[in-house]
């Protein structure tokens, strides 16, 4: 890349993107594009972190990639391209933004992080948040979006009644729901 570090691709793939201007591009020129534009989205690994630990913000952030030509669904392909399924596309993106990050799988990044989170949580809000987190290690960070919210409050406790009388009330979820975020992509967890 231009940074003269080297990313590591599956080669074995045969994929092509869509560029800016509508024109087939190689897995290498989308990689390239895309480390391109990361600068102008964030300037740092804190600064990717900042926006990436909170569901709001990383989803303004996932907008902003999609609106430059990155969308989502081309993410999760560079993610296997860069052999990094079973990772965060936090992940993904830090590698292509660093080249020599040292991954985490979602299962690392909970097992790093559950301590942490866990200590500010009463007994109702652990067995919620471990639920949570266990749909995250299964399929990702769209687990973790603030829209996702009442279908994991539904299939947790059958209905959203239920879940309040669990849970609190809504915004006391919501906050919930956001703020043990911030702990799963805290620095000292990778």
């Amino acid at each position: 890349m231009r940074d003269g570090k080297e990313r590591e691709i599956q080669s074995m793939i045969s994929t092509s993107f869509c560029g800016a201007d509508g024109k087939l591009i190689s897995a290498e020129q989308f990689l390239n594009n895309l480390f391109g534009e990361l600068p102008n989205l964030f300037k740092n690994e804190a600064e990717l972190r900042k926006q990436w630990s909170k569901p709001f913000t990383r989803k303004i952030l996932l907008e902003k990639l999609d609106a430059a030509g990155f969308p989502k669904n081309d993410l999760l392909i560079v993610q296997s391209l860069v052999n990094m399924e079973k990772s965060d596309l936090f992940d993904v993106l830090e590698y292509v933004f660093n080249g020599n990050y040292n991954s985490l799988t979602r299962e690392q990044r909970v097992a790093a992080s559950q301590a942490t989170i866990f200590a500010i949580l009463d007994d109702k809000q652990k067995e919620f948040i471990e639920f949570v987190l266990s749909k995250y290690v299964e399929t990702g960070v769209d687990e973790l979006d603030i829209e996702k919210l009442p279908i994991l409050l539904t299939n947790k406790y059958q209905s959203l009644e239920d879940a309040k009388e669990v849970l609190g009330n809504v915004s006391e979820i919501s906050k919930l729901f956001e703020e043990f975020q911030k702990y799963l992509y805290e620095e000292s967890v990778a």
